[in-house]
């Protein structure tokens, strides 16, 4: 009895997603700890939120992560990110996964970025994998462009477009995975003390907003947190920087949904730059 209700969850849990187009694939625990405010981001996390943020890594870098929420295990997310600084820019690569075997989504991104002056340009493509048990299996690729530039010194905006040719999740309906565009700017108040915001928008939900604050008491450690409007979420985050590890939490609460833990890990390769 309680596979067959968690059986019927899931598959309503299949059309949900359907309709909201998709799991967030937003990804990092310095993002996540700032509310996902993450356009002026620059680290390998940014193949999965601005890619235009890659093209600061000067070392190789590979870094995991996993997303959990205790109260429905299958909403746990899992990722993969890897940055390597090549001739003509910085590549980037991720794998995503969401989901549990009855309901999941699993998602591969390549992406390339470059610096012009002040300014950053990055574009990857993304094959998006969906699977249902009972429904089937549908696979679909779109594109995905982002912009970063350091207006002055402490002062950076950035921008990306998610989903850029609206690629079709299901042809009978002509239902589309639908156009994001993200907006940001974040501010070095201090040498210890980020502040940054972002609006987002896509054709099927209301305008969100998202803003968080770092503040750095000494070199290798940091603390964050930050909110989201519509829906409303709080964020609370800790991040460690030894000299070869990246070590990130953020904690997630939202009236709707619960709460959210997520960890990562990374390993910076050779000598650092």
């Amino acid at each position: 009895m309680c596979y067959s209700l968690y059986a019927v969850g899931m598959l309503l849990l299949c059309h949900f997603l359907s309709n909201a187009q998709s799991s967030s694939t937003l990804m990092g625990g310095r993002s996540k700890g700032l509310g996902n405010a993450s356009s002026c981001l620059e680290d390998e996390w940014s193949v999965f939120n601005n890619i235009a943020g890659i093209a600061a890594t000067k070392n190789t870098i590979a870094s995991f992560a996993y997303d959990a929420q205790p109260g429905f295990p299958p909403f746990n997310k899992m990722a993969s990110a890897f940055s390597l600084p090549i001739k003509w820019g910085i590549a980037g690569a991720g794998i995503f996964r969401f989901g549990d075997e009855l309901y999941n989504e699993q998602l591969i991104t390549l992406g390339f970025a470059n610096a012009f002056g002040n300014t950053s340009l990055g574009l990857k493509l993304n094959y998006i994998q969906y699977n249902a048990t009972g429904f089937g299996t549908k696979g679909l690729w779109s594109i995905s462009f982002g912009g970063l530039s350091r207006i002055t010194t402490n002062f950076l905006m950035g921008a990306h477009i998610v989903n850029i040719n609206q690629p079709n999740i299901s042809k009978p309906e002509q239902e589309k995975l639908p156009t994001t565009v993200i907006l940001g700017f974040a501010v070095h108040l201090t040498s210890q003390t980020l502040i940054a915001a972002e609006l987002e928008k896509d054709i099927s939900a209301p305008l969100k907003y998202k803003a968080g604050i770092e503040y750095k008491p000494i070199k290798k450690f940091a603390f964050r947190t930050g909110f989201n409007l519509n829906p409303g979420a709080l964020f609370f985050g800790l991040g460690f920087r030894p000299r070869k590890f990246s070590l990130d939490y953020a904690f997630q609460h939202n009236l709707d949904i619960g709460s959210r833990h997520q960890a990562c890990v990374g390993y910076i390769f050779g000598r650092q730059k």
